[in-house]
């Protein structure tokens, strides 16, 4: 039963006002009772502010009929989920069938049995409370769900960053560099999906969790010597030899973050394949395994893309800076050796929004911005 502070409304509906008068005599002590003569007002009551929570519906009435009135409100998302039960002196059974094939809960004929028609009214105005009440549970909790999951999503991020700002704090000239790469990655993943390429790959989701796999790319960093990291000159063989370990070594950190956590989770699926890949080249002469073509994951190739050219971009301890047009060149020339073609070329397409990227994410001292239409 509701409670006297909101007692359930009952909507009577009939060309009758006797028969309006003896069904409310019925309930007007227990319900709110409102009343229409025609099934246009029945509409006008229904879709209002205060609409009923039950509706008693006649089906024989001038101008619009009860089997259009029901039509009318299970068609409206506004009325939809208003019970309604057919009060009627059509008593045949195929009338019956129309009535609950409309959507009616209930189908009583009269004469009316006052203690029967009190009963299956209180009892479908007691499934409607239950439904409603399990209705409003279910958003609180889907509520829950998505504050929870926006929680958990901004934990995460943070989490990759401070992951990430570890591996970059070890070489204090790389500046804003994964938050460059971040954005060239998102970029190119985006022009390629409008251009058709991998749209199956490269779904909304994907792209997003690619984006926020991005910074992680050279975690493995953090386990190289600093004599390595930060030599001014050349490598040698040896020394280029530790400095490859570092995709292997990010690899394998994010490999035991997913056995703690006991799933194999998507977005680290992609962080792996950035971490271990993005030093592949396209005619298989990369690292750490010497995958070609096709064989290195779309995001790592991305990454490699968005990777050198931020390098050739920044000035480093071992090398200057070079302008946006030497950079263009250099990695053009690298076309299906080093990077894919398909890749490559639409980076080519799209070459200046790389350019707005590096101006707007530049560093404090300009190693980034040195030279080029950048520098303007």
């Amino acid at each position: 039963m509701y409670t006297d502070e909101k007692k359930a409304t009952i909507l009577i509906v009939d060309d009758s006002p006797e028969n309006i008068n003896i069904i409310s005599s019925i309930f007007k002590d227990i319900y709110r009772i409102k009343a229409a003569t025609s099934g246009e007002r029945a509409l006008q009551i229904a879709s209002s502010d205060d609409p009923p929570d039950l509706i008693l519906l006649d089906i024989l009435m001038p101008g619009m009929n009860g089997y259009e009135t029901i039509k009318r409100l299970k068609s409206s998302d506004r009325t939809s989920d208003i019970p309604v039960i057919f009060l009627t002196s059509k008593t045949e059974s195929e009338d019956e069938k129309t009535g609950f094939d409309l959507g009616a809960v209930d189908y009583i004929t009269k004469p009316i049995n006052p203690a029967i028609l009190f009963a299956r009214v209180d009892t479908h105005l007691t499934l409607k409370r239950v439904r409603d009440e399990l209705e409003m549970k279910n958003r609180y909790l889907m509520e829950e769900v998505e504050k929870r999951t926006r929680e958990i999503s901004v934990i995460q991020d943070v989490a990759i960053m401070a992951m990430a700002s570890l591996a970059e704090m070890r070489d204090n000239e790389t500046g804003n560099h994964i938050r460059r790469t971040q954005y060239y990655v998102k970029e190119l993943a985006e022009h390629l999906v409008r251009k058709g390429k991998y749209r199956s790959i490269l779904t909304p989701e994907n792209i997003n969790l690619i984006f926020k796999s991005a910074p992680l790319h050279d975690i493995g960093k953090i386990g190289i010597p600093d004599r390595i990291l930060l030599k001014p000159g050349k490598l040698t063989p040896e020394e280029f030899e530790i400095m490859k370990e570092h995709t292997t070594i990010g690899r394998d950190a994010l490999v035991a973050a997913e056995s703690l956590l006991d799933v194999e989770s998507s977005f680290l699926r992609f962080a792996r394949e950035i971490v271990y890949s993005h030093h592949e080249w396209w005619n298989g002469k990369g690292y750490p395994q010497g995958l070609s073509g096709e064989e290195i994951p779309l995001s790592a190739r991305l990454m490699a893309i968005a990777d050198v050219y931020d390098a050739t971009r920044c000035k480093r301890v071992y090398k200057p800076s070079k302008d946006h047009k030497t950079a263009m060149d250099e990695m053009v020339a690298e076309r299906g050796t080093h990077f894919d073609p398909v890749l490559l070329d639409a980076f080519l397409e799209i070459e200046k929004k790389f350019e707005d990227i590096a101006l707007r994410f530049a560093d404090e001292k300009g190693s980034c911005t040195e030279g080029g239409s950048v520098s303007r």
